[in-house]
């Protein structure tokens, strides 16, 4: 019956992983909650389930991510034979313009990631980043701006690398990976849609590599594995990637006709429980 119920949990956590991670509302603030009131328990020790849910987050992760690939793999795939010579050259110029983009994070993710893990993910920092967003998502939609970029072959290097920078916030959990470039991409003139493409194909690298680094230490570390936890695993991932899937369609097709300020709103109210959560002891 335990096998039974904690993949049935695994399938939620897919759903929420999958739908959290492409909207602006922070992947890590949903996943606390859960743990908190739905608990992955797959091993009978403590230090087990821990282990075993920090790996299992990473894994999660990477059905998102194999999504966007397999969404945009005509897009981003510069060895296309049907491509003609111009349009093979705007696509390495758009992953150059990726390249660019995601080293901020990099370089700072592989400086801090010990003070991120340790300090910077305790529940009422995410709180705090959760609602600090959520006011900003309103008051970006609020004021009056010009949309100069409308495609990803407009982004310069000066564009790319600031969008970046606004990406290495994302470090903070809370923050929000996508809402984070969304919001440095609109301030620096991108409409909504560019800034959205933009935001999915900087997660590629980004979060493959970040996921493909701590899913090695934890491997290294000599973490637990049995049948029923790698099923669990299996469910999360493929669940995960298809409400993936589902979610990056939907919201590009969102953003066409309505703004950002829903998810302002929705991030701040998140955050105001994360933090009354914190407070009662529900979540540490």
């Amino acid at each position: 019956m335990g096998f039974i119920i904690n993949v049935i949990k695994s399938i939620f956590y897919g759903i929420v992983q999958g739908i959290t991670e492409w909207l602006p509302i922070s992947s890590t603030g949903h996943l606390i909650l859960m743990r908190a009131f739905m608990p992955l328990n797959v091993f009978s020790s403590v230090e087990s389930n821990q282990a075993f849910f920090d790996m299992y987050k990473v894994v999660i992760q990477f059905g998102s991510i194999l999504a966007v690939i397999i969404l945009f793999f005509n897009r981003l795939n510069p060895l296309n034979m049907h491509l003609n010579a111009q349009k093979r050259k705007s696509i390495y110029r758009l992953w150059l313009m990726v390249i660019i983009g995601c080293i901020p994070a990099g370089i700072l993710g592989l400086l801090f990631e010990d003070l991120i893990d340790s300090v910077l993910s305790a529940s009422w920092v995410i709180g705090i980043t959760l609602i600090l967003y959520g006011v900003l998502f309103i008051w970006m939609e609020n004021r009056v701006g010009e949309y100069t970029i409308e495609t990803t072959d407009q982004i310069k290097p000066k564009d790319a690398l600031y969008v970046g920078l606004f990406q290495a916030l994302a470090l903070i959990p809370g923050t929000s990976r996508s809402g984070s470039t969304i919001l440095g991409a609109t301030m620096v003139g991108f409409n909504r849609k560019t800034a959205a493409e933009y935001s999915f194909f900087l997660a590629i690298p980004v979060m493959f590599g970040a996921s493909a680094l701590k899913l090695v230490k934890y491997i290294i570390k000599g973490a637990e594995i049995n049948f029923s936890s790698f099923v669990v695993l299996v469910v999360g991932f493929v669940v995960s990637f298809f409400v993936s899937l589902f979610v990056i369609r939907r919201l590009m097709e969102y953003i066409r006709n309505h703004d950002f300020k829903i998810f302002g709103a929705y991030r701040i109210l998140l955050g105001i429980a994360v933090i009354i959560f914190s407070i009662m002891g529900v979540i540490s």
